[in-house]
């Protein structure tokens, strides 16, 4: 079975494979061009090459593409206001659910 671009680009992101991953990111944009995915996962690559700048272009592009894939949206919200550790959302798996308006954030 064929690795998700998700899961693909989590590891080599874990392994510090930048260069390989966005490769790999160049390629599924030039394939897929409307799917906000890469551009999720772009976001965080950049965020890990400490350019926070274009980090936040990618999550707003793929918030952009797609306003219903929850990704982007969790990752925006995540670098616009918080500092130190931070959970990424390489998937809508990775994202909490919010359970009403007036209780934090929790993870399924």
């Amino acid at each position: 079975m064929a690795e998700k671009l998700e899961e693909k680009c989590k590891r080599l992101i874990q392994k510090h494979e930048y260069r390989e991953c966005e490769k790999k990111l160049g390629e599924a944009m030039k394939k897929e061009p409307h799917s906000a995915i890469p551009h999720n996962l772009m976001g965080i690559l950049m965020e890990n090459e400490k350019d926070h700048i274009l980090a936040m272009k990618h999550f707003r592009a793929a918030y952009a593409l797609d306003p219903a894939y929850i990704p982007p949206r969790y990752n925006m919200e995540q670098y616009g206001i918080n500092c130190g550790y931070r959970e990424y959302a390489y998937s809508a798996e990775d994202c909490p659910v919010r359970k009403s308006i007036n209780h934090p954030i929790e993870k399924k």
